[in-house]
């Protein structure tokens, strides 16, 4: 049966209104350290409490297969209540180092429930056109990690702690409308049983290893792009007399193109293929690698303002791509399991590269260090292109 039109506009904004959880720390981490008396390493230490939480909550709901043994709406709900009532607690007056690292880890902790089990509620109504489906959502979400940086032009009318009711306020209106609006999918198989090891025999299938190790090797570049946007400006500004960027503005304006290119992926896998156009990202956000030591040397900045934002709409343009050959080569029944294990993996992957280009900045100041980045990719262009050896058994193999 065909859903509902309303089903997808549904999702988007649930996810939209309950990831806000993720980004709003981010819009008020100075102020964070300014009310609560912290020092400047308390910026690094609680932007990685979040996805420090994320990464094992995901951990754990895949070891447990928590989307697929309950109704994922349910599940999205119940982790948008309890990600807003831990998001509130940064604004408790008594607040300490230690106790917002707790609040903002169990933030980070529910937010497994969220992005992950949306995806695969998304999943579970879109066997055909899935990719055009999650191109909407991963856009959704790729607005609200560029938001932060909108905000950072606009708090100074707005107190910070209002911002974080604010962002909790829309985490439960996202859940209520979650579960209220959509019910579980038609293409939902629920796993009948505790299956501690489904997140390991997911690889076995070599079509998913393909798709989770070009995840994984996407993941490799993605944040860490993300989060050295304002540095790049920064450093090209510095290089270039009388060159003066808005950064917090360009920042924004960098990272949501993004959302509009996970859109345009999802039309075009429609037309031409989820693997090709995935394929085709990578390999262009590999090139933007490459190149970025020459584009800190032009003299336009223009030109390299619009190479930011090009790289911007390639290195998140096959993400939702990715997803979406993860959970068409994934058994039914598994197949939260299976997103959760991967976003897992991919987010612990973030971890890694952004600490390696924190140390090889204080080892050098050359702009070649941005070249590591195409490590990933490359190695995810590797995994994509290999080709498959014959299994035992039958694979999962659906069309778009």
């Amino acid at each position: 049966m065909k859903p509902s039109k309303l089903i997808l506009p549904v999702i988007v904004f649930s996810q939209f209104c309950c990831t806000s959880l993720w980004f709003a720390g981010n819009g008020v981490m100075q102020d964070l350290v300014a009310t609560f008396g912290l020092g400047n390493s308390a910026v690094g230490h609680l932007t990685s409490a979040v996805q420090f939480g994320f990464i094992v909550g995901t951990l754990i709901f895949a070891i447990l297969s928590i989307a697929d043994r309950f109704s994922p709406s349910k599940v999205f709900l119940t982790c948008a209540l309890l990600g807003a009532l831990f998001n509130l607690g940064v604004i408790w007056e008594d607040n300490g180092l230690a106790s917002l690292l707790t609040f903002r880890f169990f933030t980070g902790f529910f937010l497994a429930g969220i992005y992950p089990v949306g995806m695969k509620i998304a999943a579970d109504y879109y066997e055909k056109g899935l990719g055009k489906s999650l191109g909407f959502l991963v856009g959704a979400l790729v607005v609200g990690t560029a938001f932060p940086h909108l905000l950072k032009n606009m708090t100074h009318a707005v107190p910070w702690n209002r911002v974080l009711v604010a962002t909790s306020g829309l985490a439960v209106l996202g859940g209520v409308l979650m579960v209220g609006l959509v019910p579980d999918g038609s293409f939902r198989k629920p796993s009948q049983k505790l299956q501690l090891s489904a997140f390991i025999k997911v690889f076995r299938n070599s079509k998913f290893r393909s798709a989770a190790f070009g995840y994984f090797g996407h993941m490799w570049e993605l944040y860490t792009f993300w989060a050295f946007v304002p540095i790049m400006l920064q450093t090209y500004a510095s290089l270039h007399n009388g060159v003066s960027f808005n950064i917090p503005l360009l920042t924004f304006a960098i990272i949501a193109l993004g959302g509009l290119a996970c859109v345009l992926g999802g039309y075009l896998a429609q037309a031409l293929g989820t693997k090709k156009v995935a394929f085709t990202a990578l390999l262009l956000s590999c090139c933007c690698c490459l190149m970025s030591p020459f584009l800190f040397a032009q003299a336009s900045e223009g030109l390299f303002v619009a190479f930011l934002m090009f790289w911007g709409m390639v290195v998140i343009a096959d993400s939702p791509l990715f997803s979406t050959l993860v959970a068409q080569n994934a058994s039914p029944e598994i197949k939260g399991t299976a997103l959760t294990i991967v976003n897992c993996i991919g987010f612990a992957i973030t971890i890694i590269s952004i600490q390696l280009l924190n140390i090889m900045r204080n080892w050098s100041t050359s702009n070649s260090m941005y070249m590591i980045l195409a490590l990933g990719p490359i190695l995810g262009l590797m995994a994509l292109a290999s080709k498959r050896k014959k299994q035992n058994g039958p694979e999962v193999v659906k069309r778009n």
